[in-house]
């Protein structure tokens, strides 16, 4: 990872924090014997299909928004523009808020318990590794602008 020195400082590339904790959750599920999640399976695959997509959805409008801008999609990159228009609107962090969707699709659609629950540690190391680095690179590098908008934003939804 070819980090910018005028750049966020995040250390690791998120999807790497969600992959991880989904496969550990899928593991020790499996190594529990399978214990499912307490809802009928056409409910829990019919919310994982639809975390899926609009996680994906969500995640593929947020980054073509930063192509369209000019600026990164890598958090370990130098940003050369703030995102306010778009999913942006709603939330601060598109990117993340879709990688969770997806996450917690496939717990859904695979009926992995521990999947599911493994999603809470994994969006903590996000916020604090990764976002919090990222709102204080954004409040240095715009100033007022981005203040403004963290103000009339929520961090998540």
């Amino acid at each position: 990872m070819d980090r910018d020195d005028d750049s966020a400082d995040v250390k690791f590339p998120p999807p790497i924090a969600y992959l991880g904790g989904l496969l550990a959750g899928l593991a020790i599920n499996k190594m529990l014997g399978d214990p499912g999640i307490p809802l009928p399976h056409s409910l829990t695959n019919l919310l994982g299909w639809l975390g899926i997509v609009l996680g994906a959805g969500t995640m593929l409008s947020a980054a073509s928004l930063f192509r369209n801008l000019g600026t990164n999609v890598k958090p370990w990159k130098t940003s050369t523009a703030l995102a306010t228009d778009g999913v942006f609107r709603w939330t601060r962090n598109p990117m993340y808020l879709g990688m969770a969707g997806i996450y917690a699709g496939i717990a859904l659609v695979t009926d992995s318990l521990f999947a599911l629950v493994l999603l809470v540690p994994v969006m903590l190391v996000i916020e604090r590794e990764v976002i919090a680095r990222e709102e204080a690179y954004l409040e240095g590098r715009f100033g007022d602008r981005y203040r403004a908008y963290k103000a009339s934003v929520r961090r998540w939804i």
